[in-house]
């Protein structure tokens, strides 16, 4: 995948962690089941600048897992890959 984030943003792919379980023949559809919140990040941006006009450096990089809000950031399509974008302040923690 060739996309690069600009300022502070961060391009992340959800991990699908739960496993699909069905009980008594009910089987769930996939818009009622909740989203991951756990995500690897696939890019990373050059950093906000500050007043000075200098960069911060970001706190995550590539290939980090992390945990984003179930609707943070805005979700898009790349071939057949789902990714979200999301800004850095909405990364909630890094998972070591």
């Amino acid at each position: 995948m060739n996309i690069r984030p600009l300022h502070d943003r961060v391009v992340v792919q959800r991990i699908d962690t739960t496993e699909e379980q069905v009980r008594g023949g009910i089987i769930i559809p996939d818009t009622a089941k909740e989203k991951p919140q756990e995500a690897k990040v696939i890019a990373v941006g050059p950093g906000k600048l500050n007043d000075d006009g200098k960069r911060s450096p970001m706190d995550v990089k590539k290939g980090d897992r992390v945990l984003i809000g179930k609707y943070s950031g805005s979700e898009i399509k790349l071939g057949d890959e789902d990714y979200v974008i999301v800004r850095e302040d909405e990364i909630l923690a890094v998972v070591a």
